[in-house]
């Protein structure tokens, strides 16, 4: 069960060679997204800055996917994104969030098939809060979810508390 002997018939038990900082290497490269990403907290492109205000602070999240008619990714919009336009003297309410988002080939985003620490890389890298989680359509990218810092240390913590990080399956 710990992953350390295996069995064979007429060879009875054998040392697999793992120890246990291999075996909870593998476990952690185990992981996928699919088991771990949340839902998506998106806004039409066609939605004014003042209403993405109000839906990241309701939905207590600090990216936005931005959506097309077709529920497609287009963008994405970040706290810095929304600080910035409500600085100047710009009407919030009549400015669309399209005019402020970081656009499509720009976003960084991932698949539900993806290793999440490949993620977490990914995170660290572009210094990021959240990637959108997608699946590949004939009109492009359709969100699905959402893989955020959180969702990442959820997982490292349910791998250390099920004995030292060793899963059981």
């Amino acid at each position: 069960m710990a992953g350390f002997l295996d069995a064979r018939p007429r060879v009875g038990y054998f040392y697999t060679g793992k120890n246990s900082e291999r075996q909870v290497i593998d476990n952690i490269r185990n992981i996928l997204v699919k088991d771990y990403y949340s839902h998506p907290v998106v806004v039409h492109e066609n939605s004014s800055v003042y209403d993405a205000i109000v839906i990241m602070f309701t939905e207590d999240v600090g990216t936005i996917f931005v959506v097309d008619e077709n529920s497609t990714l287009t963008g994405v919009v970040s706290r810095k994104d929304l600080l910035r336009a409500s600085i100047g003297k710009q009407e919030l309410n009549s400015l669309p969030v399209a005019i402020i988002m970081t656009r499509m080939p720009n976003v960084t985003y991932c698949f539900k098939e993806e290793v999440l620490v490949d993620v977490g890389c990914k995170l660290m890298n572009r210094e990021i809060d959240a990637l959108p989680v997608v699946e590949k359509t004939e009109n492009g990218l359709l969100v699905i979810g959402r893989v955020s810092k959180t969702n990442i240390t959820r997982a490292f913590v349910d791998l250390s508390n099920n004995r030292d990080g060793i899963v059981e399956e």
